[in-house]
């Protein structure tokens, strides 16, 4: 049978087309990762490179569908210029992250009118509520989750009025978060004149999106900004949970914890960039640029926010940067509130290193995420953290915040956690604050949650359970 097979002409022209097929998906993996400074999870390289090398048929297709985590730079549009580095004088953990953002091509420091952190869901739902009011002539809204719940309904409902008084409303919603928030109506939005897109579909054509093999990739910023000039942020959905709950309907939702905040001036600029950017993206249209104030006098107004941008429209993953150098750079303490802990081995290093030297590393997570597989993951991490002497806090309740105070010289809050996908994958927008009094809102309010969590306390685990733990850290940087 064998001689048979080998004195077939027809297998040898099948052993020639496999090898060429296996060539050319190695050939394209090699060339994609080359080209576009693909810098990836060792495992994640090596899971691609293996089933390309043995199932080519099977994992080429993904590979095109799914394998890439940058956008080619000329898909980008307009992009930041890069500014020379600064030399800047003060305290050493802010200094060095301020010069470290002027490498990364970045937009400058900028400066508020004024800056309000909400303290619970009901403040936020305000706030947010007062900001879309407040449009007389735009309002845009990024999101990556827009529920068909009551917060949903009085989100839709007011940005329905907007649109009817003659506000020009644009809603940018993720296309997977499009469909977790239970299928919301947009044709009503749309037929009440609200422009809606989503932000690649996951049913859209591969050759018809604008993220040709990076439909994993996902939209999480949250953002909403009103006549260029009031914005509302942070990391809460449009969802009752991520607010206030709902116990009015079928399906009780018990609010969860989480951190937002609103401010309004200059800085409203760059998030209103950042915003034309994303919607000309996922639109494919030309990107219309807002047009920048005069730049204030610095000597009279010094600057005390970042806006910090990270996701594949970026050269550069410029949080797991900064963080990674924010802990080499940290002197005393570092606080931070995710829920999510599922860190790469670089960022895993940098804490757990600046435990060693004696920097008081505290982390505040929830015991149980919504995300059970997240959780199966970080024990690992959590373990090795604790035994360098960092501690570890575990909330009773579900925590959503995300932020991470550095030596109380910057805060850093947004939409960002602390794991491997939102480092890596999402599209993301956290904000760096400089300003004393701002960073002392933010330090307290982490401590006011540490104040109820219970200290985790690290225990080996059975060989089973490390396995299991093992196998679904393989899988946690696409999770």
């Amino acid at each position: 049978m064998v001689q048979r097979m080998l004195s077939d002409p027809f297998s040898h022209d099948w052993i020639s087309i496999h090898g060429l097929v296996t060539a050319l998906a190695l050939g394209i993996y090699i060339a994609a990762s080359h080209s576009l400074r693909q810098r990836r999870h060792p495992s994640a390289a090596i899971a691609w490179f293996l089933s390309l090398a043995l199932m080519p048929y099977l994992a080429l297709p993904l590979y095109l569908l799914l394998g890439n985590r940058k956008v080619p730079r000329g898909l980008l549009g307009p992009q930041s210029q890069t500014f020379a580095p600064a030399r800047l004088q003060g305290h050493q953990a802010q200094s060095k992250i301020k010069t470290l953002v002027s490498t990364l091509g970045l937009p400058p420091a900028s400066t508020y009118d004024h800056f309000t952190l909400h303290e619970d869901g009901h403040s936020a739902r305000h706030s947010l509520m007062s900001v879309i009011d407040s449009a007389t002539v735009t309002l845009d809204l990024c999101v990556f989750l827009l529920s068909r719940d009551v917060l949903g309904q009085e989100v839709t409902s007011h940005l329905v009025q907007r649109a009817q008084q003659g506000v020009r409303v644009r809603l940018l919603i993720d296309g997977v978060g499009a469909y977790l928030g239970g299928h919301l109506n947009f044709r009503s939005l749309k037929a009440a004149g609200v422009h809606v897109v989503k932000f690649v579909s996951p049913l859209q054509s591969p050759f018809e999106s604008p993220l040709p093999g990076r439909t994993n990739l996902r939209n999480h910023r949250k953002m909403v900004i009103a006549d260029l000039h009031n914005v509302w942020m942070g990391g809460r959905n449009l969802a009752a949970e991520y607010f206030e709950g709902d116990q009015s309907s079928r399906r009780e939702k018990t609010a969860w914890i989480d951190l937002s905040f609103d401010f309004s001036g200059a800085i409203a600029r760059q998030a209103q960039d950042q915003f034309n950017q994303d919607w000309a993206f996922a639109t494919q249209a030309p990107q219309v640029q807002s047009v920048s104030p005069p730049a204030p006098d610095r000597a009279q107004t010094p600057a005390t926010v970042q806006w910090l941008p990270s996701g594949p429209d970026q050269a550069e993953d410029t949080l797991h940067t900064l963080l990674v150098s924010s802990c080499f750079a940290a002197h005393t303490s570092i606080l931070a509130v995710s829920p999510y802990f599922v860190p790469d081995a670089t960022l895993q290093m940098a804490l757990t290193l600046a435990a060693r030297r004696g920097v008081a590393v505290d982390l505040i997570l929830p015991a149980k995420s919504n995300h059970r597989l997240a959780d199966m993951a970080r024990y690992a991490a959590l373990r090795e953290l604790t035994a360098s002497g960092a501690r570890v806090w575990l909330g009773p309740q579900m925590i959503h915040a995300k932020a991470v105070v550095i030596d109380n010289e910057i805060a850093l809050a947004g939409s960002a956690n602390l794991d491997e996908r939102s480092l890596f994958l999402n599209y993301e927008v956290m904000v760096g604050f400089y300003q004393p009094s701002d960073i002392v809102q933010f330090s307290q309010w982490i401590e006011r949650l540490r104040q109820g969590a219970q200290r985790y306390k690290a225990q080996e685990p059975g060989v089973m359970r490390e396995f299991g733990e093992s196998m679904v850290r393989w899988l946690a940087f696409q999770l």
